[in-house]
């Protein structure tokens, strides 16, 4: 009897792992053609890389138009899918959602898990803190830090201050909010994130971002293991973007003079060596 519940479950556990692979195109962007849509991972509350449109109520803001620009490319729609730096990997390789838009960092680690398009936003993992609490990295030992679950930030963050407690959040806003209650002395991610979280507060004065910097970000778009003809025109029309002032545009629409906060864009789409 044990023999066959065994054989059952193991048969129950082929079918759903079937399934799931069955649920991942082999060719994206065959398929995306085919269906006339173009489904993307994005962060729907982590401005100005997506938010929700207090006019529109859609989600907008870069990681958006760079979206809407491939989906240009390629002649179809686009479906926005909210998701968190925990869920994104999954909802992908899971054939939820064919491409992750969300303020994704490039590493080793996630390279061996999905592909990823040329770095096409790039910034440096800092903090924020009450203003004048913090001037140097030491000034954090002991302390308890806040970021995101499932993010880079999170692991930089434990191996750049080992004395810190670090406090996951589901999202970088509740991360923030702790902060504002007193329940974390700081919150970490990528400086143009926290730009983002401080420019929309109501509170901003009493915060700010101290020059503390614990690592490069760069950003990519993600894509299935091995999808080779989506990566490829990925890459292709980014570049395409970069060459004919496309990406410069978005970039100043979202981080130029006739925004709440600026950062220098001191970086060029180019080629992966």
């Amino acid at each position: 009897m044990k023999k066959v519940a065994a054989i059952l479950s193991l048969t129950a556990l082929v079918a759903i792992s079937a399934k799931a692979f069955a649920a991942a195109p082999a060719d994206t962007l065959a398929e995306v053609k085919k269906k006339g849509v173009l489904v993307a991972g994005v962060k729907d509350s982590l401005p100005p890389f997506g938010y929700i449109d207090e006019k529109t109520r859609t989600i907008i803001g870069y990681d958006i138009d760079f979206v809407n620009a491939i989906a240009k490319k390629l002649g179809v729609k686009v479906e926005l899918k909210p998701v968190t730096s925990a869920s994104r990997m999954p909802q992908l390789q899971e054939g939820n959602i064919d491409m992750i838009a969300a303020t994704m960092t490039k590493n080793p680690e996630r390279a061996k898990q999905i592909d990823f398009s040329h770095t096409y936003f790039f910034t440096g993992q800092k903090f924020i803190t009450k203003k004048g609490s913090v001037k140097a990295l030491k000034d954090l030992d002991g302390k308890r830090i806040g970021t995101a679950k499932g993010s880079t930030s999170e692991q930089n963050v434990k191996k750049a201050i080992p004395t810190a407690t670090v406090l996951s959040f589901d999202d970088y806003p509740q991360a923030f909010l702790a902060l504002q209650q007193g329940k974390v002395q700081a919150v970490t991610t990528d400086e143009a994130i926290l730009a983002g979280i401080l420019a929309k507060s109501p509170e901003k004065g009493k915060f700010e971002i101290p020059k503390v910097q614990i690592s490069d970000e760069p950003y990519g778009l993600g894509m299935r293991k091995g999808d080779k003809n989506f990566v490829d025109f990925v890459n292709k029309t980014i570049l395409e973007m970069e060459k004919s002032g496309e990406a410069k545009k978005i970039f100043d629409k979202w981080f130029g003079p006739k925004t709440d906060f600026h950062l220098q864009r001191n970086f060029k789409i180019t080629a992966d060596k």
